[in-house]
């Protein structure tokens, strides 16, 4: 039998590589042909009598003598190795090792020859966790070869500081190779390394009390330095993509974060932290835990690094002072992951437990001030100007001698310790902000009820929250509501029609949601929202509320209201996640176990709702395991504590008659607006395959989202200075220009062009005439921004000169 037909089938994932011209080679060196002088035939002469190795399918026998001579003459000789030779014989040791072969010495000695004809980076690439594996699973192997692991891994001394670092923590991300770069000689120096050293053994999910006192024996300043320059580094940090081409010729693309090394040793740093008395630690703390624990592209329900995340969680968990509410606020803000906000939800109740208070009042009473002033502003004088620090923006401004204000620094001022400072405080200030914002509508859509004493000292008088705060409707519970208003008195409550309400200090105050308030009322605030010029840091007033409607009466324990919508998965999957929806992930695998079917999933107070979703699309097209696109299905609510995959009544979910009216009403407008962001229908060509939904959606009935939309376009068209030329209709907003007379729909932004209902395909660009539009709402450049940009264009038509629209429009 042939060296192939003699290896384990049950490892031919070796043997299938070999192409047929070294199949032939082979089949040549089992007939007793020894190699030519040819290169080439010298390393095919190796990789044979690697495989000659095996013992047969059946094991049974040793090595005869000949063959060990054969192998032990390929390894001392001067054969050319390849890095794709050191992988395959590699390969081949591994899997005869696992087959019970047990001479590992014979069975590497080719292998370790050859790894070292490359640079130490690929020897890294090529070997990547073989240390651990056998440490962790084949033991003997590990007990046999590690002096010769550590010698092949190991770069000299002439590789200078560079390979002392690289010895540790390898190079396999750039975190690494900047920690081996410019940071090389301070890490490689004698008062930095053991620590160094020390960092790369945080491999258990918490430091112990011994890994803490070696670390503070080892604590120097110049590593108090490194790690502030190295996790800011690490806060910094992306994501990359590296091309990789395998054995076979299989090409393709690797994500990579940090790798495993790396991060281990970036945990040892979070760790250290925990020594560290230092003003910029929790913050620093906080970008890690943030950076680290969205997903990739800084969005969904994964981490980058979730063992990163955890680790500076932890570490302000130890810290367990107040300090530590406004950095886990944040990261709540911004991380989807459930493991990671438990880990938060922990850490925050510990505190709060601490100081006699719940979660959500922490919360409140621990936002930073950043040291501004009740109008939102710090002043400090640097030299002969004065910086001023705005919340409102946020921004830092400079006031000269003059008086003027400046938007960039004075030259005599740009090296001033000030101006540093002001600038690191500008950019917590910024994450402060949303971070504010989410948790004011997420208190909306909780119900939350405080004192209107705790309104005024942690929200209305916070120079912070206040922004936010203060533009919000507050309400006393079956009483009166409105904006707050400062007087010389304090605060009060002011309706549209200018009635004023003091509370007392006790009194129970929630915040305004328009489900429980009549159409009238609603109106009014909308229209005195307007008028004031009042811009509320999300939708309240203007906010979509979603009743039962016959249809879910009928279906009584699921809405089919956004079901049959093709939508962009990854778009829907982010912006869901966004939301607090998790566990949603489907692709093109595992159909039989279900891997192209799942579920959202959402907790809302005391409920939880499931929106199911499939695949559809093509994989091949796609690439397996990737889904471009997903189809949903209904939505169903249970109680929080129910039990099961669907937890209700065998797969039924609550009757929708007893869900609350507001928990329904915020389920589906999540829902809606996913689907008005990542439904094929927005997309400016119909997608293949979806063409009669495109056009169904794209141009048919008003979602919820979308009336509302042209609820504020009937309020704000008569403002505009485009208002002779637009019109609204049912669906559309009708836009008459001078070539051509216009209708964009109100749902999708799609544009039709009359007479004979042309589509016209307009990019949304960005139109500074559409962006000055007051809006009573913080939008981001949602649709609403859109259709005002494109009537804003189309309106002066005779203007385009973008010929991908110019040519469009032909002849009226």
């Amino acid at each position: 039998m042939g060296v192939i037909d003699d290896f384990p089938r049950a490892r031919d994932y070796i043997t299938a590589q070999i192409d047929p011209s070294t199949r032939e080679l082979f089949g040549r060196f089992d007939a007793g042909h020894r190699p030519s002088g040819d290169a080439g035939e010298r390393r095919m002469f190796g990789r044979w009598v690697q495989l000659r190795l095996s013992l047969g399918h059946d094991g049974g026998h040793d090595y005869d003598d000949a063959l060990l001579a054969t192998v032990r003459e390929v390894a001392e000789g001067d054969t050319p190795w390849t890095s794709r030779d050191v992988r395959f014989l590699w390969h081949a040791a591994d899997a005869l090792m696992t087959w019970s072969h047990t001479n590992y010495h014979e069975l590497y000695r080719i292998p370790l020859a050859a790894i070292q004809h490359v640079d130490h980076s690929e020897r890294r690439e090529i070997l990547g966790g073989t240390q651990q594996w056998f440490k962790s699973y084949h033991r003997p192997v590990w007990d046999a070869l590690h002096d010769q692991l550590d010698q092949v891994l190991t770069e000299p001394p002439a590789h200078g500081p560079a390979g002392v670092v690289r010895n540790v923590i390898w190079d396999g991300d750039p975190v690494a190779q900047a920690m081996a770069g410019v940071h090389a000689s301070r890490l490689a120096a004698p008062e930095v390394l053991p620590l160094l050293r020390h960092w790369s053994t945080a491999r258990s999910s918490k430091p112990s009390d011994r890994w803490l006192k070696t670390a503070r024996a080892l604590l120097t300043g110049e590593a108090v330095a490194l790690v502030r320059e190295l996790l800011t580094m690490v806060a910094a940090h992306r994501e990359t993509r590296i091309d990789r081409v395998a054995d076979n010729g299989y090409e393709w693309t690797e994500t990579v974060f940090l790798k495993s090394r790396t991060a281990i040793a970036v945990r040892g740093m979070v760790w250290t932290c925990a020594l560290i008395d230092e003003p910029w630690v929790l913050g620093l703390l906080g970008d890690v835990a943030v950076t680290c624990g969205v997903g990739l592209g800084g969005t969904g329900a994964n981490c980058r690094s979730e063992l990163l995340a955890n680790a500076a969680v932890n570490v302000c968990a130890r810290r367990a002072g107040l300090d530590t509410v406004p950095v886990l606020a944040r990261v709540q803000a911004k991380v989807r992951k459930k493991s990671v906000l438990n880990n938060v939800a922990r850490t925050l109740d510990v505190v709060a437990e601490a100081a006699g208070l719940s979660r959500e009042q922490l919360l409140d009473r621990t936002v930073p001030t950043f040291g501004l002033g009740p109008d939102g502003v710090r002043e400090e004088r640097v030299g002969d100007h004065v910086l001023r620090l705005h919340a409102d923006g946020p921004a830092v401004t400079f006031v000269n001698r003059a008086g003027r204000t400046l938007k960039s620094a004075p030259q005599a001022i740009r090296r001033d310790p000030a101006l540093a400072e002001a600038r690191a405080t500008l950019k917590e200030l910024r994450q402060a902000l949303p971070a504010e914002r989410f948790r004011l509508e997420r208190a909306l859509i909780e119900e939350r009820v405080w004192r209107w004493r705790e309104i005024t000292e942690f929200f209305l008088d916070h120079p912070v929250t206040g922004l936010h705060a203060r533009h919000l409707i507050w309400q006393i519970p079956q009483g009166p509501a409105g904006l707050p208003v400062r007087t010389e008195a304090g605060w009060e409550l002011s309706d549209p029609r200018g009635v004023r309400t003091r509370p007392d200090a006790d009194m129970s105050v929630h915040l305004w949601h328009p489900i429980r308030e009549t159409a009238d009322d609603v109106r009014a605030w909308r229209d005195f929202l307007l008028e004031r010029g009042v811009r509320q840091p999300y939708k309240q007033a203007f906010r979509e509320i979603y009743l039962l409607t016959p249809a879910e009466e009928r279906t009584r324990t699921h809405s089919d209201r956004f079901a049959g919508h093709t939508l962009r998965y990854g778009q829907a999957k982010a912006l869901l996640n966004q939301r607090g929806w998790t566990d949603l992930s489907i692709g093109h695998w595992d159909y039989e176990c279900g891997g192209d079917q799942g579920e959202a999933v959402k907790v809302l107070s005391g409920w939880r709702a499931r929106w199911g979703m499939y695949v559809v699309g093509d994989p091949d097209e796609d690439g397996w395991g990737t889904a471009s696109f997903c189809a949903a299905e209904d939505i169903r609510l249970y109680p929080a504590d129910a039990t099961g995959v669907r937890g209700w009544g065998a797969g039924e979910g609550a009757p929708l008659t007893e869900v609350p009216p507001l928990v329904l009403s915020e389920v589906l407008r999540d829902a809606d607006l996913a689907v008005g962001v990542a439904s094929v229908g927005l997309d400016q060509v119909a997608v293949r395959g979806h063409e009669d939904y495109w056009h169904s959606y794209g141009f048919g009935d008003l979602s919820e989202t979308a009336r509302t939309r042209r609820d504020v376009l009937v309020r704000l068209l008569p403002r505009l200075k485009i208002t002779d030329r637009v019109e609204l209709t049912d669906r559309f907003l009708r836009v008459r220009g001078e070539l051509r007379t216009y209708k964009i729909h109100l749902g999708s932004g799609n544009i039709l062009m009359e007479p004979n209902d042309a589509y016209l395909c307009v990019v949304p660009g960005r139109d500074t005439t559409a962006g000055k539009v007051f809006l009573p709402f913080e939008e981001d450049g949602g649709m609403l921004s859109v259709i005002l940009s494109k009537a804003f264009l189309l309106a002066d038509d005779t203007a385009i000169t973008d010929p991908s629209i110019t040519r469009q429009l032909g002849p009226a």
